[in-house]
């Protein structure tokens, strides 16, 4: 193997590096009954996922949840420290590039990587927007707008934003291309940026999620897969990236 003087390492968010899910705990945390509305509307289909956490949103603003309740709740989220590790040991090698590619919100992602000390690691975070607007409403938007141009995935990405397109694009800004790109990922929309992987490259793989058992069923990626479970067999991995 040529030796690798640029890599990438591609994070999604929920379940990837953290070890919760940031849309549905601070509903959990703070509005339990909002967090049923949710799971009864995600089981009917009725709505596209970022516009049904953009109305919990609203709706729990509503009913008095304040921006420190959410806030705090995301900073307490379990994360372990094994991933943080993994994380900070790895860019100290300097060759490492780290981008964050999720279907979360630029507020929750942003909080939580501050609370841990990773805010600094990440070149880019691509994600759907968030603000707080002045009432401490958080406002969440679908990355791809749903009044303009839509993309054109045939492989299963939500409406709000195909993770491949978005691998690519980074790739485009990011030139020349990585000698070797690393993804991390447990959902089933991580295969369609999985797809668009080299025979070089690497994805890590939650063993529980939608992307094994995708992988399972469909195949057809090129890239080396390993499966893990717990953030330290991550930590394991990285070690062995860093020492490439």
């Amino acid at each position: 193997m040529p030796p690798i003087n640029r890599q990438l390492v591609v994070y999604d968010f929920d379940w990837s590096m953290a070890d919760q899910d940031t849309d549905r705990w601070v509903f959990e945390v703070n509005a339990p009954n909002i967090r049923r509305w949710m799971e009864e509307t995600e089981t009917a289909g009725s709505m596209q996922f970022t516009d049904m956490i953009a109305k919990a949103l609203r709706d729990a603003h509503a009913q008095g949840v304040t921006r420190q309740q959410l806030e705090d709740a995301l900073r307490v989220m379990p994360f372990h420290p094994a991933m943080v590790r993994a994380i900070i040991n790895l860019k100290a090698t300097g060759s490492t590039t780290f981008f964050c590619l999720s279907n979360a919100n630029s507020v929750y992602i942003s909080v939580i990587l501050k609370e841990k000390g990773l805010d600094m690691m990440f070149t880019e975070i691509v994600t759907n927007p968030a603000h707080w607007d002045p009432s401490g409403l958080l406002v969440v938007r679908r990355r791809v707008d749903p009044e303009g141009p839509q993309h054109s995935c045939k492989i299963g990405c939500s409406a709000n934003m195909c993770k491949g397109d978005e691998l690519e694009a980074f790739f485009t800004r990011h030139l020349p291309m990585y000698d070797r790109v690393v993804y991390v990922g447990d959902g089933s929309n991580d295969f369609c940026p999985a797809l668009r992987l080299r025979t070089q490259d690497l994805l890590l793989c939650r063993s529980f999620g939608g992307l094994h058992k995708r992988i399972a069923k469909e195949g057809g990626l090129q890239c080396e897969v390993k499966y893990w479970t717990g953030a330290w067999e991550v930590e394991e991995i990285f070690q062995t990236l860093a020492n490439a």
